[in-house]
């Protein structure tokens, strides 16, 4: 009998259409890797194909969806095929190098989190900082994100400032929620005790400097989150 404590060598015989014992016998040396090839063997598309299907990366729960059990992700780990790009998380080796390799964890963990105050500002270029936590945004009734890499500093915000100034990127093809330049200086005026008024100012002279100035958004984002009479004297000295 075959067992899940069977270390030894098995000797098994799964009925698979065109696939002879002698092969399974010299491929399948654990109860684990039986499982793997067996139903690595009776799935109509090789895991890879699914995997390139859907970007060449997935969750465990998609993968399982698609009908990649467990141990055949931990296979294909083992065998190079695949890396696991944080908890849960699964991506093919040999696809380019991530872009922004924080955003995407992120996001693919927590794809109701919006990045949000300084790490928006850094994915806007309007920022001499360089993050050292990602910054995210959830509703106010949501739970907490956290993770151990990359390290994240989570804000709950209300209903209509957390909805408000979502602006959708693709970043190796996995969506990615940013608040928009004028949002997130609102957001950053609304916080500027947290990050600093240091950052602040240098990002809405930025912002001046090197976007298209929106008045309009800017004011009605401040107003959105309760910090429009702040702002206003810094938008009419530097805008």
């Amino acid at each position: 009998m075959v067992t899940p404590d069977n270390q030894a060598s098995v000797h098994l015989i799964c009925r698979i259409p065109l696939v002879s014992s002698a092969e399974i016998r010299h491929t399948a040396t654990t109860y684990k890797q039986v499982e793997t090839f067996c139903l690595g063997s009776r799935m109509k598309e090789r895991p890879e194909e699914i995997f390139r299907k859907h970007g060449g990366q997935l969750r465990m729960s998609e993968a399982i969806e698609q009908g990649i059990t467990r141990y055949m992700l931990y296979s294909l780990k083992d065998r190079g095929v695949i890396e696991q790009v944080s908890r849960g998380i699964y991506r093919l080796v040999d696809l380019p190098p991530i872009s922004n390799p924080d955003l995407v964890t992120v996001s693919l963990r927590f794809p109701n989190a919006v990045i949000c105050l300084v790490s928006a500002l850094a994915y806007h270029d309007i920022t001499t900082q360089i993050p050292h936590v990602v910054f995210v945004a959830v509703s106010r009734d949501s739970r907490i994100p956290s993770l151990d890499h990359p390290p994240i500093q989570a804000y709950r915000f209300s209903n209509d400032a957390y909805e408000s100034g979502i602006e959708e990127y693709s970043i190796d093809a996995v969506p990615v929620k940013v608040y928009s330049p004028e949002k997130t200086l609102a957001d950053c005026f609304k916080f500027r005790n947290k990050i600093g008024m240091d950052i602040v100012l240098e990002a809405l002279k930025l912002y001046a400097i090197r976007k298209e100035v929106n008045l309009g958004e800017l004011f009605r984002y401040a107003k959105i989150c309760r910090v429009e009479k702040v702002m206003r004297p810094y938008l009419e000295a530097t805008i």
